[in-house]
């Protein structure tokens, strides 16, 4: 099947530019910025872009938190908001939420998007955990519409999208964690030209799809499990 262009898929009405900021606290003062924390299990979802930066990606991760039980960290920007903090800036001893969430977990699924004008179709599976990350990879293959690449080779990512730096928040586990990194096609309702679950726009089809193979992915019996969760 020829993959649909990019005008059928994400319209251009795309928000602000993306402006960077340097500090976590600075990003957490700012007006309508919000965090988001649930504390369940020890398997953790999260989503540091969330809102008007990366849109749907804290839908994603809000939704597989709920639905595997796990935990849950996001920061969600408001409509008009766009400032970028490296992940690797969301450092220990500023947010007690952040702090708190990766005291509870030992596994962490981080969601993020990302837009390239020469791939919107490719969803990247990174995060220093590459058993698990292999494996997920394996389930939303098996659920994504064949338009979709799963990949899965860190070596085929842009290295800013690879999610294995030591200090991004997905990797405080042990082991490390798993990066998923959504493009636009797959936040975007194509049918209602808007991105889903903002304000009244249903949520795409595909998005759906996709949360369904991460939380299979998640409460597969067979997933890769580390040591020290068996020694617990």
């Amino acid at each position: 099947m020829n993959s649909p262009s990019r005008s059928a898929a994400v319209d251009d009405r795309t928000p602000g530019r993306v402006e960077p900021i340097g500090h976590l606290a600075d990003l957490l003062a700012l007006p309508g910025v919000v965090e988001e924390v649930e504390l369940r299990s020890a398997t953790g979802v999260c989503a540091l872009h969330g809102g008007g930066l990366e849109r749907a990606t804290e839908v994603v991760a809000r939704e597989v938190a709920a639905r595997v039980g796990g935990s849950l960290y996001a920061v969600v920007q408001p409509d008009g908001c766009r400032r970028h903090l490296p992940s690797t800036r969301f450092v220990a001893g500023i947010s007690p939420n952040l702090d708190a969430f990766l005291e509870r977990v030992d596994t962490v699924l981080s969601i993020h998007g990302y837009g390239r004008h020469d791939d919107f179709w490719a969803v990247l599976v990174g995060g220093a955990d590459r058993a698990s990350a292999h494996h997920v990879a394996g389930h939303l293959r098996g659920v994504l519409p064949e338009e979709y690449r799963v990949v899965d080779d860190v070596q085929a990512m842009p290295r800013s999208l690879r999610g294995l730096h030591p200090d991004n928040p997905v990797n405080q586990a042990a082991g490390g964690g798993i990066q998923v990194e959504l493009p636009p096609s797959i936040r975007w309702n194509r049918d209602h030209r808007d991105w889903s679950d903002r304000d009244d726009t249903p949520r795409a089809e595909h998005l759906d799809l996709l949360i369904d193979g991460l939380v299979a992915a998640l409460e597969d019996p067979d997933r890769p499990r580390r040591a020290v969760e068996s020694e617990g």
